[in-house]
């Protein structure tokens, strides 16, 4: 089972990310067309989109990190 590891503020820095960056990467730099860096920017901000969601980010786990304040809670898995 996947533990949370991201606190209130890490995950509002992902979703504002997530917001910005995935339109901003398909429609300004023509992701949508194909443009390599609008893909790699709609990819990233998809990642902060969704690691902001479920309050869980994979690239935590090897290094041990959490910002989340005390005991981390379960996620719950779908």
């Amino acid at each position: 089972m996947l533990h949370r590891n991201e606190g209130a503020l890490d995950r509002a820095v992902r979703l504002t990310i997530g917001i910005v960056l995935l339109p901003g990467g398909l429609l300004l730099l023509d992701g949508l067309q194909g443009g390599v860096l609008g893909l790699v920017l709609a990819t990233i901000g998809l990642f902060g989109l969704v690691s902001g969601t479920t309050g869980f980010c994979p690239l935590y786990l090897p290094f041990g990190f959490s910002t989340v304040k005390g005991k981390p809670s379960k996620v719950r898995s779908s």
